[in-house]
């Protein structure tokens, strides 16, 4: 399990700064995605939470948050550490309840975090100003959401090649 909990983390952190260069410039060429990128952390937590359990989810989603509090985020510290927390316990309770299939279940399991994060977010605003508050109607969520859904399957297919570093023994 440690094992699985330090190569996502790896993972995460090379996907978070990828996310914050790269991608970001990238997307800043492409004007009608109105500067709005994958979450591809998000994804990265997501294979790992349910190819892993709860456990490998929760300290993932911490330790990677943490580092995105720390090095890269303007938000309320704490905020991308709680978010990615949750999201990683959460699909973590699906190990072994549902086929993880090549296509559809990636796209379903990466759509339900975006959503989760978005209504974390929307439920810490009442309790700290600064975090802001993302609508249904922002074109923003719904570009993300859509990013995240296309990427989904080719990255959980890329993450597949490094099952023996991701996946904890059982």
């Amino acid at each position: 399990m440690i094992r699985s909990i330090i190569w996502t983390i790896v993972f995460s952190i090379v996907a978070d700064l990828l996310q914050s260069t790269v991608i970001t410039y990238l997307i800043a060429k492409i004007s009608f995605l109105h500067n709005t990128h994958p979450d591809i952390v998000l994804c990265v937590l997501v294979f790992s939470a349910y190819v892993n359990g709860t456990m490998t989810g929760q300290v993932s989603g911490f330790l990677s948050g943490i580092f995105t509090d720390l090095c890269l985020s303007q938000a309320p510290p704490g905020m991308s550490s709680l978010i990615r927390t949750l999201i990683g316990a959460l699909t973590g309770l699906f190990k072994d309840s549902l086929f993880l299939g090549y296509v559809i279940m990636p796209i379903i399991l990466c759509t339900v975090a975006t959503l989760l994060k978005i209504l974390i977010m929307f439920a810490l605003h009442f309790v700290i100003k600064e975090i802001p508050v993302i609508s249904l109607s922002d074109l923003r969520l719904w570009i993300e959401l859509g990013l995240n859904a296309l990427c989904a399957p080719l990255l959980f297919l890329l993450l597949r090649n490094f099952k023996p570093m991701l996946i904890g023994r059982s």
